[in-house]
């Protein structure tokens, strides 16, 4: 097993390392798509299942929309076709003939060109508001809360696994509501959803704030988002949340009858996370080891490793690891006792640190004799004699203690890269010496952000909702009346 490449030493080569080693991802033969692999898979699937149940304690419900956006769908609302243009991957010829010039190869027919192209979805607003058209006709059809699984295409040129590739996989929700009040409600609450779901199940501190008007998603008329802090100092988007107003309801003509009897259009949300959370769950815990997985997001949360020296002691060895796989399965624990013998405890022990496995317990003859086990922890590497009777109730308490730990490590780790500068001397000095985000004031001008941009790469990451006071405050850059103050940082 080929040792991981330090954090400090190249953090980017110890992701790509990390994702590949630990048998979660790999590049696939489709320029910058990606393989999940099994480990990675179960991780996206226990990421889907609880977001999944919150969506559903919320009211929402699950559909499926085709992968195929007409053009003229997608050109309907003029933001949003303008915001993806560049990423679009179009569809022209539905098949494929022998050529005549090469046997054996296959090209376009020139005759199965479609009528009209096909957008392959970078989102689906387009195709789901053409279809709500035909579900909605008065108040009584409203309001519709709607979520696909789904993946979606949007063809970038520069791409790592998991945090940028040309398709991955999501969820996206589509409401449609009678009030504006009641979409700004519905996307307030969905981004609270994302920040409890990032909290307290990836153990990922979050800042929750508004988009700039240059961030936000094309289309909308807010979009509200949470950010996180990686442990190399830059900051990524793991969740947004998009106020659409009435713009796609007026895009696809989608009006209700209210109950005093007019006509009116619409208010609609929507609102999404992708796979580039498995990136920001690695980047936020994982050390030079490999994986440290928050435990309930981990595939497998306990492994339980025998090491003996003959049958005898196998099967005795056995007898209480299988019990106690019983005991942790009954407490809603999952559990792999490893007893494959092709392999050393050490290759194990290694290969489960190198997976982020939050609990390993090692059971030797002894151990049995003495009426104990060893008990490793992935989060802090420390290693304790546990007594076998009441074990179970100490694996899940202590699985409890690594969940909690995690997250108040990431969270110190954020607080400490939160920085105030009140000059822009010091905020290049901060962004190059220490990274994180970097709290300032801004004149709220679409200038000041774009020439920071282009200067430091760093940008408006979000605009907190903490109030502020901005009484003679000056922006950092260009020393113009404060209209808000808010976090830059680079980011993935």
């Amino acid at each position: 097993m080929a040792k991981l490449t330090s954090r400090s030493e190249d953090y980017s080569k110890w992701y790509n390392e990390l994702v590949t080693q630990t048998g979660m991802a790999e590049n696939s033969k489709v320029r910058g798509c990606m393989v999940i692999k099994p480990y990675g898979y179960a991780i996206w699937e226990k990421m889907q299942a609880e977001l999944d149940r919150m969506f559903k304690e919320t009211g929402h419900q699950n559909a499926y929309f085709p992968i195929f956006v007409p053009k003229s769908l997608f050109e309907a609302e003029e933001k949003n076709a303008e915001g993806f243009a560049k990423e679009c991957a179009v569809v022209t010829h539905y098949r494929l003939k022998n050529d005549p010039k090469n046997e054996g190869k296959l090209m376009v027919d020139p005759e199965a060109k479609l009528e009209e192209e096909l957008i392959v979805r970078p989102t689906s607003e387009a195709i789901i508001w053409s279809t709500y058209k035909n579900w909605i006709q008065s108040y009584r059809d409203l309001p519709i809360l709607i979520n696909q699984w789904a993946n979606v295409v949007r063809w970038e040129m520069r791409t790592r696994l998991f945090l940028r590739t040309a398709e991955f996989l999501w969820q996206e929700g589509h409401t449609a509501h009678a009030t504006k009040e009641e979409a700004w409600e519905e996307t307030r609450k969905m981004l609270d959803v994302y920040a409890e779901f990032a909290e307290n199940f990836m153990g990922i501190p979050v800042v929750k704030g508004y988009k700039t008007p240059s961030e936000r998603f094309a289309g909308a008329e807010e979009t509200l988002c949470i950010e996180a802090m990686m442990q190399d100092g830059k900051a990524l988007q793991a969740g947004t949340s998009h106020f659409l107003g009435q713009n796609f309801a007026k895009a696809f003509d989608v009006k209700f009858a209210t109950k005093e009897g007019s006509l009116e259009h619409v208010w609609a949300t929507s609102w999404g996370v992708s796979t580039r959370l498995i990136g920001a769950l690695i980047m936020t815990h994982s050390d030079d080891n490999g994986l440290v997985l928050p435990p309930k997001l981990a595939p497998i949360q306990v492994v339980i490793v025998p090491i003996y020296r003959n049958d005898e002691q196998r099967e005795a060895i056995s007898e209480v690891s299988l019990n106690l796989v019983s005991e942790l399965k009954n407490k809603g624990v999952s559990v792999k006792y490893d007893d494959d013998d092709t392999v050393k405890p050490g290759w194990k022990f290694n290969e489960y640190e190198l997976k982020g496995v939050p609990i390993r317990i090692a059971i030797g003859p002894r151990d049995l004799e003495n009426g104990q086990v060893e008990l490793a922890r992935r989060d802090t590497l420390e290693k304790s004699l546990e007594k076998l009777d009441g074990i179970s109730e100490t694996i899940v308490q202590k699985l409890d203690e690594i969940q909690e730990n995690i997250f108040q490590k990431a969270r110190e780790f954020r607080d400490e890269h939160i920085t105030e500068v009140s000059s822009y001397e010091e905020f290049k000095e901060v962004l190059e010496s220490k990274g994180g985000f970097i709290s300032a004031y801004w004149d709220g001008t679409e200038e000041t952000e774009e020439k920071i941009k282009n200067e430091t790469k760093a940008t408006i990451r979000c605009i907190p909702f903490a109030e502020a006071d901005l009484e003679g405050k000056k922006d950092v850059f260009s020393g113009q009346e404060a209209k808000f103050k808010v976090l830059y940082a680079k980011a993935y």
